[in-house]
């Protein structure tokens, strides 16, 4: 059981991945109240809006705010549409006087509406300025490449991409300097991996992601996020995150499995711990899903989806970190 109605329609504009299986995971009952923190195009929104939940959805670009208002006006006042970023969602809420939900998903990462558009300069496939910001405001790609030195550019291309090549293709982002558009960033980066014009697999796609992640924050952002979520959820209230990258899901698996107690003996590998062990404030998480050759084959950008869930306790949420523990950005820089 999904939660959905049979015969609910897919948006052919923005096909959200792992739709029923989120809906599942959440177990929205009519009435309850969730949050979709990461709205977009309002997939997964609309599929809560037909499970029966009242939505607050939330999302730091003003274009997908702009564009929702159709669909707040269609919802009749289950809708509430807030222009911000989700590692914020505890005070977004607290200001409209919310102080607990039902349920909170994630989708994270570039939209569909967000790389269909050149003009965002988020796709190497599309042509457009260099701007990759989901905000629309501070520094933008093409201002940060064109000031960041070479071993600035190749630790982000390592650690956000994955990209083993990264000090050659940083020596060459350097080289070709200022780049200003899309189409030129991409070029210098199939040049400098020497990729055969129409081979499969586009070497840049490494690259812009790294630099997409690193221009907006996405890693902090989202340990901020699970933060927030922690805090606001209900006991009993379920929590769904959606990644596409391996490090994203690292950190959410990472922060599922220390919040539900899997850390909590500790290893041999691993010193003792020096302080008191903490409640776990979620339940032991599901098994993550992935998607099916069906939805792999309707919708490509799922190949790299994956979906964990869990839920919350009645245990209150872990403090703030202290400048002596370990966060996972710096797990990733080592």
């Amino acid at each position: 059981m999904t939660g959905l109605p049979p015969e609910l329609p897919r948006d052919p504009r923005h096909d959200p991945v792992l739709r029923e299986e989120v809906i599942a995971a959440l177990a929205i009952a009519p009435g309850e109240r969730h949050v979709d923190a990461t709205f977009g195009a309002g997939g997964y929104t609309r599929a809560m809006l037909a499970a029966g939940a009242d939505v607050v959805a939330c999302d730091r670009d003003p274009d997908a705010i702009a564009e929702g208002q159709a669909l707040v006006q269609e919802a009749g006042g289950r809708l509430t549409l807030v222009h911000g970023r989700f590692g914020e969602i505890d005070r977004l809420l607290a200001e409209r006087g919310i102080d607990t939900v039902d349920g909170i998903t994630f989708d994270i990462g570039v939209s569909s509406m967000q790389l269909d558009q050149g003009e965002r300069g988020f796709s190497f496939q599309k042509d457009g300025p260099l701007d990759m910001r989901m905000a629309q405001e501070g520094e933008s790609a093409a201002d940060w490449l064109n000031r960041a030195d070479e071993a600035e550019i190749a630790d982000v291309l390592y650690h956000y991409g994955d990209e083993r090549q990264s000090r050659r293709v940083a020596r060459a982002i350097v080289a070709a300097r200022p780049l200003s558009r899309t189409a030129e960033l991409a070029t210098v980066i199939r040049k400098a991996l020497r990729h055969p014009p129409g081979a499969p697999k586009d070497p840049s796609t490494k690259s812009f992601q790294a630099i997409r992640i690193h221009i907006n924050g996405e890693l902090d952002e989202l340990t901020a996020g699970l933060a927030a979520a922690e805090r606001v959820l209900r006991p009993g209230g379920r929590l769904a995150v959606v990644s596409f990258h391996s490090t994203e899901d690292r950190i959410v698996k990472n922060f599922l499995r220390e919040r539900s107690g899997g850390d909590a003996a500790g290893s041999r590998h691993r010193p003792a711990p020096t302080t008191a062990a903490r409640a776990a404030t979620f339940e032991t998480p599901a098994r993550k899903v992935r998607p099916g050759k069906a939805e792999e084959a309707r919708n490509p950008r799922a190949r790299s989806a994956t979906l964990r869930s869990a839920v919350r306790s009645a245990a209150p949420a872990w403090p703030a970190r202290s400048m002596g523990e370990s966060t996972d950005k710096e797990a990733i820089s080592c």
